[in-house]
């Protein structure tokens, strides 16, 4: 049950959102599975980045920079999808639009795995390419932030941290999920039959997972948040989209860079350990002058670490419900910065316990901003332009700085013979979270901006209304 209780109604207090546990299971699922079929995609393209390379692109040196470029393309299109289905949001729903953008990002996801290869349809391969990529990026333009929106007003205030984790969880999943089919699909098939349709299989998986989502999500109804601001705003639906960006550019500037800085710090490190680190350790770290490892041992352990931090988010995020969201960014931010050039060397010395050892510190350093930012982010703007505001400025910093991590680092490493960019690059993400962190006030257990104050059961209500905490974030 979902209550924004009017005055004296069986005795729960007025103004605060009462939200019970089957609700939050229900809205968390529904909000995780669209994470899962997008990064599901993000994992099958990282882990098949060289059957894509000699599929639908010609032989040469810059094969390898076309399928990043490929990948980064859908950057491009994203700020453009996050100005069109973040306002979107905000006019007729959350619901609806996630909706929405989750069958675009399986569709686009599973067109990708009936392109005809470069041999068989020449320039067209990489151009079918490229236009799968962009369906994805403009519909995953308003997923992921949406989604944060979603869980985060549905959370009760005191537990925000621990349910927006498990958004996080279904990045990891569905990325996880990608890599291993990806890396198992090969192994159990002939040559013949892995190198012409068995890689193609994982990309049609993703419908049916697009399917479930929408499913899951019509069941549920708009957030409570929403529906109160459609409550005081009866003439229209909700907030106008040339009144929101207006506000958002105007008024919200300071907070756009403060969330951009914390977008920097935590999708660095998550690009350059699930997109670029398995093409690194498996052909540019012999470029630099590195040993590197078997390519499976490679992938199986990035996978083992995958599927370990799924379980340790949770209990992050609702570390930062007991002791604040600040300590764990700060700790990332500090600690990439600290330890960005020691994982890039331990990387090409050929040892696979210490490749290990590596990617387990840059993943930790990851999920501590994984547990907290899907909590954090949205408390930073109001409800009448929480989904067009988070969805700008997410999609903006995620594809100007994170996106194009596996293309930047690529370019750089090949072109200079350099192992060390990825360190740089890291420090550089570190830094701008750092100065984000340090200007942002602790959301841990406040109200969302412009909604009322939100908890899990009628007698956490009757004890907050007591404490004379009524009033709206």
């Amino acid at each position: 049950m979902t209550d924004t209780a009017e005055a004296g109604s069986g005795g729960t207090p007025a103004n605060i959102t009462v939200t019970d546990d089957a609700t939050m299971k229900r809205a968390v699922g529904a909000a995780a599975v669209g994470n899962i079929t997008e990064w599901f995609d993000f994992g099958v393209y990282a882990y098949l980045a060289t059957t894509i390379e000699s599929n639908f692109f010609p032989p040469g040196p810059l094969a390898q920079i076309g399928v990043f470029a490929g990948f980064a393309v859908s950057f491009l299109v994203r700020p453009l999808g996050g100005l069109f289905f973040g306002p979107l949001g905000d006019r007729i729903g959350r619901t609806k639009v996630l909706s929405i953008t989750v069958i675009m990002m399986a569709v686009g996801t599973f067109l990708l795995g009936f392109i005809p290869p470069y041999s068989a349809i020449g320039i067209w391969a990489p151009i079918l390419l490229v236009l799968c990529r962009v369906v994805q990026g403009f519909s995953t333009g308003g997923e992921y932030a949406g989604a944060m929106t979603f869980i985060a007003e549905y959370s009760p205030d005191r537990r925000r941290g621990f349910f927006g984790s498990f958004l996080e969880c279904g990045t990891f999943i569905g990325y996880a999920l990608g890599a291993t089919v990806a890396t198992v699909i090969p192994l159990v098939s002939s040559p013949e039959f892995a190198s012409t349709w068995a890689w193609r299989i994982p990309f049609f998986i993703a419908l049916p997972l697009g399917i479930t989502g929408v499913y899951l999500r019509v069941k549920l109804e708009e957030t409570p948040a929403f529906q109160t601001l459609l409550s005081e705003s009866e003439e229209r639906e909700g907030t106008q989209a040339g009144a929101g960006i207006k506000t958002l550019f105007t008024k919200y500037w300071p907070v756009m860079f403060i969330a951009g800085g914390i977008v920097m710090a935590w999708n660095i490190p998550n690009y350059m350990l699930t997109s670029y680190m398995p093409t690194f350790l498996e052909e540019d770290v012999t470029r630099t002058g590195g040993q590197a490892i078997d390519s499976t041992t490679s992938q199986i352990t990035q996978i083992i670490i995958l599927w370990v931090v799924v379980f340790i988010i949770p209990a992050l995020g609702r570390l930062s419900d007991r002791i604040g969201r600040k300590p764990l960014m700060l700790t990332a931010a500090i600690g990439t910065i600290v330890l960005a050039f020691p994982m890039i060397y331990l990387v090409t010395l050929g040892s696979v316990a210490l490749v290990g050892v590596s990617l387990a510190v840059m993943a930790l350093m990851l999920i501590l901003f994984s547990a907290t930012s899907p909590s954090t982010l949205p408390a930073l703007f109001p409800t009448e332009i929480r989904y067009g505001g988070l969805s700008i400025t997410f999609n903006i910093f995620v594809s100007a700085f994170a996106g194009t991590t596996s293309l930047i680092m690529s370019a750089l490493v090949i072109g200079t013979g350099w192992a060390y960019w990825p360190a740089v690059y890291l420090i550089f993400g570190g830094l701008a979270g750092l100065v984000a962190v340090i200007a942002l006030r602790d959301p841990a257990g406040r109200p969302l901006p412009g909604s009322n104050p939100s908890v899990s059961t009628p007698e956490e209500a009757r004890e907050l209304e007591a404490t004379g905490a009524t009033a709206r974030g």
